[in-house]
């Protein structure tokens, strides 16, 4: 049984590295690159392959690490029960992981509302009309779902180091 949970931690350790790793890369190394005047003409091209494809990474990692992460609550003796009645977010480990679930709730739903809706739009506008207000409003806004994304994930790993070594 023990195996089987290290297995499982293991899996939510990569799937988080890989999410993570992936926003990095796209905010520290691809935007930059396609923000540079001579990609002008394919940024909107670029940006949106690149997010279409991470986009399936991307959820196929927060599937991951829902459904490890609840393995990894059910090995602590935490079943849904513990989740309906409220007794998993009693006292100290109970509060952190709350928190912990609340900023994982945000983070779906931002990245629900930046790959579905927001990015999309901003895509066909940028296509469209790409120097036009609108385009650029739609550029800055799917940029800032993306940080604030990328700030939330950071906290949910933050707060899973201490729920792990309080």
């Amino acid at each position: 049984m023990y195996t089987f949970y290290l297995l499982f931690v293991w899996l939510h350790l990569v799937a988080a590295a890989v999410w993570i790793g992936g926003m990095v890369f796209l905010a520290l190394v691809v935007v930059p690159i396609i923000r540079r005047p001579e990609h002008q003409g394919i940024a909107v091209t670029l940006i949106n392959q690149t997010g279409r494809r991470f986009r399936w990474v991307g959820w196929g990692c927060l599937i991951v690490l829902l459904l490890s992460g609840t393995v990894n609550l059910a090995y602590r003796g935490f079943g849904w029960a513990d989740l309906w009645n409220g007794h998993l977010f009693t006292g100290s480990f109970g509060h952190t992981l709350a928190i912990k679930l609340f900023c994982f709730v945000l983070v779906l739903l931002l990245s629900a509302v930046h790959d579905f809706v927001v990015g999309p739009r901003a895509t066909a506008v940028g296509q469209a009309a790409p120097g036009s207000p609108e385009a650029i409003r739609l550029r800055h806004q799917a940029s800032w779902y993306g940080r604030v994304n990328l700030l939330l994930a950071l906290a949910v790993v933050a707060l899973g180091v201490a729920l792990v070594r309080g």
